[in-house]
């Protein structure tokens, strides 16, 4: 199936067999880690073949340093000319505020942007839907700041959802984020090869494998959590990951490598 006809709404239907495969791992891995049915939700989506599976879609997680997503996405929106003029520093800072997730990077762009702005972007994309489980929330900065208003479904200054991580992701990899050159320079900003990874999470999980991630993590207490675009040999897919738990990285970890063992093998 051709990556521009994929879509993602709250009518697409699952893959039967790759959501039976993903709940059984779920449940396993839930069971080795301890976590309960509502500390996980799961999103994998198969770009090369168009199969969708996902657990909790549309429950509610505190966001942690996820949402600095939307703060890329607002960034690109407010400079939509900075793809052809993008200077080397911006894109190194854009690019720590992503891959490593420094906090002094994302309060700096966010307190450029202005916090209503930002949640403005993110709804013109409808990634937030109150009527609909939430989504997206970027509602404080990372840094010091009195600024704070709340997701209304969640209570949560940052928010996230599988399904509207999801979408974004395949937005951003169909090119549909501000324009195509604009999310083929985000995609560079998510890659950002001279910045190393941290190797945690689904990181650790895929180590070995033939693979290449573009990630953004996030952890705050025992909000632990994961999102990537995956490629490689006979793979291409978007692995998200959110849990509510202290052994969440352990869980992450162990679901990276069975998602891919999951979609290497046609997920069956």
């Amino acid at each position: 199936m051709a990556l521009d006809s994929l879509s993602l709404d709250f009518t697409t239907p699952v893959d039967a067999p790759l959501q039976t495969a993903l709940e059984s791992i779920d449940a396993r891995l839930r069971g080795r880690h301890g976590l309960t049915p509502r500390q996980t939700a799961v999103g994998l989506l198969d770009l090369r073949g168009g199969r969708l599976a996902m657990i909790n879609p549309d429950l509610i997680f505190y966001g942690a340093s996820v949402p600095k997503i939307v703060i890329l996405l607002a960034w690109f929106e407010e400079h939509p000319d900075a793809t052809a003029r993008l200077d080397t520093r911006t894109r190194h800072e854009l690019g720590l505020m992503i891959k490593v997730s420094d906090n002094a990077m994302a309060t700096r762009f966010s307190q450029e942007l202005g916090l209503q702005r930002i949640q403005h972007v993110v709804e013109r994309y409808s990634f937030y839907d109150a009527r609909r489980g939430g989504g997206l929330w970027m509602g404080k900065h990372y840094g010091r700041s009195t600024e704070r208003w709340v997701d209304p479904v969640g209570g949560h200054s940052h928010a996230a959802t599988v399904r509207q991580l999801l979408r974004y992701y395949l937005l951003l990899e169909q090119g549909r984020l501000v324009s195509p050159a604009a999310s083929r320079a985000m995609r560079e900003v998510f890659a950002s090869p001279e910045i190393p990874h941290d190797r945690m999470k689904f990181v650790k999980g895929l180590t070995g494998r033939p693979v290449k991630i573009r990630r953004k993590s996030g952890s705050w207490e025992d909000w632990l959590h994961d999102t990537a675009v995956v490629t490689g040999p006979e793979r291409h897919y978007i692995l998200i990951g959110l849990t509510h738990h202290e052994t969440g990285d352990l869980y992450l970890e162990d679901l990276a490598g069975a998602a891919d063992d999951l979609i290497g093998r046609g997920g069956h």
